[in-house]
């Protein structure tokens, strides 16, 4: 089963274990409370069954030349970049925002490029583990998240500094004991912790943990990644759903997009070897590429939101243009300045990914991995005009968003025709018609789950400060200055011929070994 359908999927949640904590219960997850973030999956099997979709949502695997989902894929080549961004941004456009497969994908990838440098390096095995994972996980076609950001706790200490050592995921056991996947007898480790901000972790097959950041030598209980089933022992996910408000009367597909949060913890869950991809109690050296692995998966993440930001400016700049249709005011030219500022903003972002991939260099693994200056100047400017592209919407749609009477006011017999009357506008559009756009303005403006997602908009993948800091950790200004002084007419100074290499994550593990070397190597402080 190469390719899957959402039926399939249903069918697996509705056998999972009952481990999502909802107002004190634990619903099974086929119940109402999951249903707008299955309905937005299933989206993504049933565009991979589709041949008008089938060049940009399948590729073939490395590992076994079938044809898979692209959302199980490894990219292999700039054009399989090129590709997947594609796919998100078309894939955003059926869902009118977050496909919510994406951290499936990109933790993937991640750990296909890290596990081999470190395997490489140390002599470790993850990467031929991980193999066995992604084999399993494509044939199955089955839908992971990653549980990345630990809840920090104190911020500004580092992770074995805390006052509460489990304020990052840690290892609290090695060569334990206990129950692999098959149900057999195994070694593993014990880890406990949390991670917050976990998006879609009710309704994915697997959940992928990743570090958070770079360890030292004293962080080495921290420095884990692993993968388990989402309902497995210990694993206990507190959920918050979000919603669209419930509509009776105008079944739309804006209606039934949604998504359940998670605060996912990791109650002492025994972890089988054979499903930990680091471990720094394993070499004094693995504990150095948690936070390559980190960036990594941040890296590949905001690749795909120059894919996934880019449709969501498209779906606002969409509804802003219809809006401003149904008002009568599309012609004037404040509507037409205001509908550029949105559409240049998404066609910039997506141009910065797909210069990204063009710009991509192969790795030891054979992956691709695009360059970071360019995706995190994309993923930068989506996140701060996001606010702005919103308040478009609403100074084009007008006060009504926030004060249209209920559905079922356009529907009671004693209220209808009234309300129907006085909805009009531009006369080119029936009277359901300017309800149908005014309500999903009111969706995209007024409801819980958008609010959500204007604040993912700025901080999914990493806030634009976190695109600052990664962006100048990157770029070298000193090739840009030798420009300035040889046009400054500096003594001796010659006119560089300078283009700006790729820059990957690869660079920053450098980096902090020789941070970590210096440190070990420095006298000792005198008492």
């Amino acid at each position: 089963m190469p390719i899957g359908t959402a039926d399939q999927y249903k069918e697996r949640l509705k056998n999972m274990k009952h481990n999502v904590y909802i107002d004190g219960k634990t619903p099974g997850r086929e119940e109402d409370f999951n249903s707008s973030g299955i309905y937005v999956i299933a989206q993504t099997y049933d565009k991979c069954n589709d041949p008008e979709y089938e060049d940009v949502c399948t590729a073939t695997s490395h590992l076994t030349g079938k044809k898979i989902s692209r959302w199980t894929h490894i990219h292999r080549s700039q054009d399989d970049l090129l590709k997947k961004q594609q796919m998100t941004r078309l894939m955003c456009h059926c869902v009118g925002g977050c496909t919510q497969r994406c951290m499936g994908t990109d933790a993937l990838n991640a750990l296909e490029v890290v596990t081999y440098d470190c395997d490489k390096a140390n002599g470790t095995h993850y990467h031929e583990r991980l193999q066995n994972f992604i084999l399993r996980f494509q044939e199955e076609d089955l839908v992971a998240n990653c549980a990345q950001t630990d809840v920090k706790g104190v911020r500004g200490v580092r992770p074995h500094e805390q006052p509460d050592p489990d304020q990052y995921l840690r290892i609290v056991e090695t060569d334990a004991d206990g129950i692999g996947l098959d149900g057999k007898p195994c070694k593993g480790i014990i880890v406990r912790g949390a991670k917050v901000c976990n998006s879609a972790a009710p309704y994915v097959d697997e959940i992928i943990a990743l570090p958070s950041r770079f360890m030292t030598a004293k962080d080495t209980a921290y420095a884990v990644a692993f993968a388990l089933p989402g309902d497995w022992p210990g694993i206990k996910l507190m959920g918050l759903p979000g919603k669209r408000h419930k509509r009776k009367h105008i079944d739309a597909p804006v209606a039934h997009i949604g998504d359940v949060e998670s605060l996912t913890i990791f109650d002492d869950v025994f972890v089988p070897n054979e499903r930990v991809y680091l471990n720094g109690f394993e070499h004094p050296d693995v504990t150095q590429y948690a936070g390559y692995l980190a960036l990594m998966f941040a890296h590949y993440h905001r690749h795909s939101y120059t894919g996934c930001k880019t449709a969501v400016s498209e779906c606002i700049a969409a509804t802003c243009a219809l809006v401003a249709d149904v008002n009568g005011i599309s012609k004037y030219d404040h509507v037409r300045e205001k509908l550029s500022n949105i559409i240049g903003t998404a066609e910039l972002v997506f141009a910065a990914g797909e210069a990204s991939a063009m710009h991509a260099v192969e790795f030891p693994n054979g992956s691709y991995v695009p360059d970071e200056i360019l995706t995190n100047c994309g993923r930068r400017l989506a996140g701060q005009y996001i606010y702005h592209e919103y308040e478009i919407l609403a100074d084009l749609a007008g006060g009504i968003s926030a004060s249209l009477p209920t559905e079922e006011s356009f529907y009671d017999p004693e209220t209808a025709e009234l309300c129907n009357k006085y909805i009009m506008r531009n006369p080119k559009y029936t009277a359901e018609e300017t309800h149908r756009v005014l309500r999903m303005v009111e969706n995209k403006l007024c409801d819980e789950f958008e609010g959500a997602q204007m604040v993912a908009g700025v901080h999914g993948g990493g806030s634009p400060l976190m695109e600052t800091i990664t962006l100048m950790g990157r770029y070298d200004t000193t090739p840009l200055m030798d420009i300035a002084k040889y046009l400054a007419g500096f003594d001796g100074a010659k006119m560089p011929k300078y283009v700006r290499p790729t820059a990957t994550p690869r660079a920053m593990l450098d980096k902090f070994k020789k941070t970590q070397t210096a440190a070990a190597e420095a006298p000792a402080e005198k008492k």
